[in-house]
């Protein structure tokens, strides 16, 4: 690829915040951008978590298990907008700030909560109630889609030269604490309310939780700083159209999608059909490769943040590359030595995790860079939502369909060959340097 006159990837602004922003570390602004990735990954997981406990109520059908089909319907739905969402939105940011989407995104997410949890059910309204949840997920995976985009284009803006990565994996580790935070809340509303106790009416509650916390981070966003790099191309460029600039990197589009792609598939085998795998294989019960899996989030965290501090020493490339490659030389091995008794569940989840959490540490950021800030959301944004629409929306239906043809075996090459191509995909772009007088 060629390089612009200051050593960054040609058509790439050299207005990042990394060498010319104020000397301070700007940690409310972190915490602006984390806060928001835990309530993005909270409500959005949260739905998938009890739908089987609110179908009941709020969804038509001749059998729960209809109900419950229809339910995660809506939660299927809500991955086809993601792309739609990371243009109209991610081009709001791009034009009106990254504060303005940052604040649009998290008010959406936690409004779409606050109707989840006061919307009446089937019984009271007929079929008002799911065409309600359904438009609501579609709002809300309107703002996912541009969520994470404007965090990374906002991160990638204000964090210290020295100290970038680290903060793509400290905001990034928002979602990952998002989404364990929705299972810790099941399992709070279970040991109070019961399972009787939750399908009544207490998963509402799950809800309300969402909103309170989305109204705090829409609060801590609205007071913090808009990023210096977005206000000088902003009054550089004003509201020029993104898709010339956008064409002229078509082949950074395809990397940021391929990349997207092979850790939304690894994530998704992990963390939603990581179960019913080892279950399938043998190897454990459903609960206890659930219960492996905390032990696995935690090593994901870890990696992540392991991950960001190597990157800012020696490159965010090397660190996507060795994350990519013992994902896509393990993943099989290992799994088959765990269904063999030869690796224990718990190793295997936490190995493959934390090397997932390499890729995941600076992806964000390391993105970013690759686009001038006049289109940061946007160029973010798309190739990611239609990466993990396509390819982590639909791998669980893909692995459920492996193991109704009797070949759940084969589930785990998918990720792999995915995993391969964002290896490969890799030398598609070459490292952003350091800045030459980064922030202390």
């Amino acid at each position: 690829m060629p390089t612009g006159p200051t050593g960054l990837p040609s058509g790439t602004s050299d207005a990042t915040p990394s060498g010319a922003a104020s000397p301070r570390r700007p940690r409310r602004e972190l915490a602006a951008a984390s806060v928001g990735s835990v309530v993005e990954a909270y409500d959005w997981t949260i739905y998938g978590v009890l739908a089987p406990y609110f179908a009941e109520q709020l969804f038509p059908g001749s059998s729960p298990a209809a109900k419950v089909i229809a339910a995660y319907l809506g939660f299927a739905l809500g991955f086809l907008v993601r792309p739609l969402g990371s243009v109209v939105i991610g081009r709001l940011t791009d034009t009106r700030g990254r504060r303005y989407g940052l604040s649009l995104t998290v008010g959406l997410i936690a409004g779409g909560s606050l109707l989840l949890a006061v919307v009446p059910g089937h019984a009271a309204i007929g079929m008002a109630a799911p065409l309600l949840v359904v438009a609501v997920r579609l709002v809300q995976g309107l703002s996912v889609g541009a969520e994470n985009p404007g965090v990374a284009a906002y991160v990638t803006e204000i964090a210290p030269g020295r100290s970038r990565y680290f903060y793509s994996a400290v905001s990034y580790g928002g979602v990952v604490l998002g989404s364990a935070l929705s299972f810790i809340v099941l399992n709070v509303l279970l040991g109070v309310f019961g399972e009787a106790g939750v399908e009544g009416g207490a998963w509402r509650l799950a809800f309300v939780f969402g909103a309170l916390l989305g109204l705090t981070a829409l609060w801590i966003r609205h007071g913090v700083a808009e990023s210096e790099a977005f206000t000088t191309a902003a009054q550089k460029h004003g509201k020029e159209s993104p898709w010339p600039v956008l064409q002229a990197h078509l082949g950074r589009l395809a990397v940021v999608f391929v990349l997207t792609s092979g850790a939304t598939t690894v994530f998704y085998f992990l963390t939603v059909d990581f179960p019913a795998y080892a279950e399938d294989t043998g190897a454990v019960t459903k609960e206890e490769a659930s219960g492996a899996l905390l032990l696995g989030m935690v090593a994901l965290l870890g990696g992540m943040l392991a991950g960001g501090r190597v990157a800012d020493r020696f490159g965010a490339l090397r660190v996507l590359r060795v994350g990519f490659a013992g994902l896509a030389l393990g993943t099989v091995p290992l799994l088959t030595a765990m269904a063999a008794g030869r690796v224990a569940v718990p190793l295997v989840a936490a190995v493959l995790l934390f090397l997932l959490g390499l890729p995941l540490a600076v992806s964000n950021v390391f993105a970013g860079q690759l686009f001038p800030p006049a289109v940061r959301a946007v160029a973010v944004g798309l190739p990611a939502a239609l990466a993990i629409s396509l390819f982590g929306g639909t791998f669980p239906m893909l692995a459920e369909l492996l193991r109704s043809a009797s070949i759940g075996t084969w589930v785990p090459w998918w990720p792999t060959l995915t995993c391969a191509g964002a290896l490969l995909a890799s030398w598609g772009v070459r490292e952003h340097p350091v800045p030459v007088t980064p922030h202390p």
